[in-house]
């Protein structure tokens, strides 16, 4: 491969290639060595057909990238000995290179051609290398990782190429800029982002935004997976197709959901989203015992879920890599407006680590690139470490994320689900103690249906806590109707 993988035998079939191209290419960089900042982010030596034209690349970028002169005079010392170059002429091949130099300006339609040839014989070394592998029948080699092998090599290949445009003008980021914050004044000053259709966390983080972490962490039964999912189920039901402000077409309301539900089965997760959308508890719903209207409300239900753009992945124990090559062909077929993880902690890294933390690390870091590469928002869901349980006052902080320095670091936005309900629905008095069983009442009387989400940490905006209402039986997290917008309409 260009970048030093599969080799396979070039005499069999006539590979791509332009030995004129990579010969107008080199003697245009010997002549001019500004060239190279113009082409490095498109070949490197590994794109070279001719072995020889890769070597004197390497050489001249070398030379270049320590503000040295790369020219015919200063690469004769350093490849006067090579056996290649002494076949084509020695060191005299370097000057009829720079001879036959182009353009500054047509450097990188050649160096173009030249990548694309290479990425060519890319993909014919894959098809072989997948015939050969296919035609050896062997025990340890099942045709299911040959497949997923097969897929990671053309990802892989897929993402060569995948260069930042560099630096922008600031007249470039300052455009981009006002039509962020031209798309939320025509929203009523709301957000620029996804909206979670929860309206104090919309106001709270303005949306979800492109390219963003958001972390949303819980101890165990807190709700952090019916958060995520009342999430995911309000941002795919208020899907709308149109014209984007940029003119290309996608979702110009709510959005494409992406799923990864590594710890519940797709079937568990459909009944979670049932249950909240017809509103019948999930139990019910698994035993099937329901009346006539309840029926009739979950069939209504199902009904207008089937068409939510919602797709549910279940295979436990991904690694990082799969999880992003799954993403972007969701991505490229269906399209992606925002990905949920579930939950962070069950992710395999691509490569077994020495211990935990740099393992979590390279998840993150994965998670948050997936995020950029996508510009898409990216919610991973994590647990907290018991050391909640332990204190007092029971809120969860930031040094409570499990291995919290990558987390934390990588994270644009970390959230915390907290019920203080269910903490106190343990610390129940015995019936004999009158008085306290009254003042436990009365608590539990305030907190009842209520949760907080804690913002601990944000990019682009403060911290602080959002109130929910939370009904239990059907898990569902909606708006918290304050005292004084009873009965005025404004929150379902």
């Amino acid at each position: 491969m260009a970048d030093g993988g599969i080799n396979v035998d070039s005499e069999a079939v006539a590979l791509p290639h332009n030995i004129e191209a990579e010969q107008a290419l080199l003697g245009a960089l010997l002549v001019n060595n500004d060239v190279y900042d113009r082409v490095t982010s498109i070949v490197n030596e590994g794109h070279f057909y001719d072995p020889v034209h890769g070597r004197i690349f390497e050489v001249a970028a070398r030379r270049i990238q320590k503000n040295a002169l790369a020219s015919p005079v200063t690469l004769k010392a350093f490849m006067e000995d090579d056996e290649g170059l002494q076949e084509l002429g020695g060191p005299a091949y370097l000057v009829r290179l720079a001879g036959a130099s182009i353009s500054l300006f047509a450097s990188k339609d050649y160096a173009q051609l030249i990548y694309d040839l290479a990425i060519r014989r890319d993909l014919m070394a894959i098809g072989d290398h997948i015939a050969a592998t296919a035609a050896s029948v062997d025990v340890e080699s099942e045709p299911k990782d040959q497949i997923v092998d097969a897929e990671q090599l053309l990802y892989k290949l897929g993402e060569q190429g995948n260069v930042g445009s560099g630096f922008e003008s600031f007249l470039q980021a300052l455009t981009t800029a006002v039509d962020v914050a031209n798309a939320a004044y025509k929203r009523d000053g709301g957000m620029s982002g996804i909206s979670t259709g929860l309206i104090d966390m919309d106001k709270k983080l303005g949306g979800l935004h492109p390219s963003d972490l958001l972390i949303l962490a819980g101890r165990p039964s807190m709700g952090k997976t019916s958060l995520a999912t009342n999430i995911a189920f309000n941002i795919a039901k208020a899907y709308k197709k149109g014209i984007k402000p940029d003119g290309s077409e996608g979702a110009i309301e709510g959005g494409v959901v992406g799923f990864y539900s590594l710890e519940m089965s797709s079937e568990q997760l459909a009944a979670r989203i049932l249950s909240e959308a017809a509103e019948i508890p999930s139990e019910q719903i698994r035993r099937g015992d329901m009346d006539e209207e309840e029926f009739r409300r979950f069939l209504e239900a199902a009904k207008d879920i089937e068409a939510c753009p919602l797709f549910i992945d279940d295979t436990p124990a991904l690694p990082i890599s799969s999880l992003a090559a799954r993403a972007r062909r969701l991505k490229r077929q269906h399209g992606l407006d925002v990905l949920i993880v579930d939950y962070l902690q069950l992710v395999r890294p691509a490569t077994a680590k020495d211990n935990r933390v740099n393992e979590v690390s390279e998840i993150t870091q994965g998670l948050k690139a997936i995020a950029k590469e996508l510009n898409i928002p990216v919610i991973a869901l994590s647990q907290l470490s018991r050391q909640v349980e332990s204190r007092d006052d029971k809120r969860p902080m930031l040094s409570d994320l499990r291995e919290s320095g990558s987390i934390e670091q990588d994270a644009d936005v970390v959230m915390f689900v907290y019920r203080e309900e269910y903490y106190k629905e343990r610390e129940k008095p015995g019936e004999h103690d009158v008085e306290k069983m009254i003042n436990w009442q009365q608590e539990m009387e305030h907190l009842m249906g209520k949760a907080e989400v804690i913002i601990g940490k944000q990019r682009h905006g403060p911290i602080g806590s959002i109130e929910l209402s939370f009904e239990g039986q059907f898990t569902r997290f909606s708006n918290l109707v304050k005292p004084y917008q009873q009965g005025n309409g404004d929150f379902g």
